[in-house]
């Protein structure tokens, strides 16, 4: 059997333990690999649009603004993955999407269209009941990748 190369690793965050957690191990992964990193969060919009009652494909004030401040919150996520990428001598590009589908769907068209060879993610995230479980991103996930995933507990 061929040894897996990696050459880009996708790692999806939500600012949770299980997200930075998954970070630090495609981290360590990149720097065995020399592969680079790229930090994603992803925001549903739609799910903010029904929280509020729109079901609109223009965004009102607020969702604009329930957006930016998710960028701004992931900005902090993002700089703490930097700085230990950096100590680790790994490359890593970051991303926040803003996407009408669901999570799970925003990260698997992120891997597709980017052509990342693993996506590394935590097994629970920010969600609530979801917690007890594998966690529904986490395995929607690994249910539908393009590629090999990897998850961190």
């Amino acid at each position: 059997m061929a040894k897996q190369e990696f050459s880009k690793i996708l790692v999806p965050v939500d600012g949770s333990e299980g997200s930075m957690q998954a970070a630090n191990l495609a981290i360590g992964v990149a720097a065995r690999y020399g592969a680079k990193i790229i930090a994603i969060h992803v925001i549903n919009v739609n799910q903010y649009l029904q929280t509020l009652g729109f079901y609109s494909i223009s965004y009102p004030d607020t969702i604009t603004k329930m957006v930016n401040d998710a960028k701004q919150e992931a900005s902090k996520w993002f700089t703490e993955i930097q700085r230990n990428a950096e100590q680790a001598k790994v490359e890593v590009s970051t991303d926040v999407i803003d996407t009408p589908l669901s999570v799970v769907g925003g990260i698997v068209n992120y891997a597709e269209r980017e052509n990342v060879d693993l996506i590394v993610i935590g097994t629970r995230g920010r969600s609530g009941f979801t917690k007890l479980l594998l966690g529904s991103v986490a395995s929607g996930v690994v249910a539908y990748a393009p590629c090999p995933v990897m998850v961190a507990r």
